[in-house]
């Protein structure tokens, strides 16, 4: 395999981690309203007779800073849908309003706070290892290609160090995304 694949290939499923986990940030309340906290949540639809995920459903808007409104596209789904957010692990209530759910952001406590936090570290660790996973995938490839003659010594440090740099990147990007998100839990 071409080295120049090889190095491709490890910083594609680096940045696939850093977006996975950004993607999971987002989905962690920081006690503003925002989209990305209901958009995913799969919403079983009986008169569809299948499961799907609410922003395929509703339009999601924020119109104040402290209100999420889910306004569904479909008339029939409302009831479907206020039952999926009433059983989502988020904890807000939604109230029912014609044709329009509300769901009003509730203030969240220093205790609480600080539990997202931790939450949100766990999910940066979780990217870090994803991360370091790749490098190993692209060091290993890298080693079977200077075994296969495929390119020299020298040719594999310099890859090395160039793994090593994409590695340090992307970590880097973790963790500024980490540092980002919990500034903006612990926000009062």
């Amino acid at each position: 395999m071409d080295p120049d694949e090889i190095l491709l290939e490890t910083e594609v499923a680096m940045q696939k981690a850093v977006d996975y986990v950004l993607h999971e940030m987002s989905t962690v309340r920081t006690g503003k309203a925002s989209p990305a906290l209901v958009e995913g949540i799969d919403v079983k639809v009986v008169a569809y007779g299948s499961t799907m995920k609410l922003r395929e459903l509703a339009l999601i808007a924020t119109p104040e800073p402290r209100m999420l409104t889910v306004q569904p596209y479909d008339a029939s789904t409302m009831q479907d849908i206020e039952r999926a957010l009433r059983e989502s692990r988020l904890g807000i209530n939604p109230a029912a309003d014609g044709r329009l759910i509300r769901l009003p952001i509730p203030e969240l406590s220093q205790e609480r706070r600080i539990e997202l936090a931790k939450v949100i570290k766990d999910m940066a660790e979780q990217g870090r290892i994803r991360v370091r996973g790749a490098r190993k995938d692209g060091m290993d490839k890298l080693k079977a290609a200077q075994k296969d003659s495929s390119i020299t010594e020298d040719q594999y440090h310099d890859y090395e160090k160039e793994v090593q740099s994409l590695t340090d990147k992307y970590v880097k990007s973790i963790d500024e995304h980490l540092e980002h998100k919990e500034k903006d839990i612990l926000t009062v």
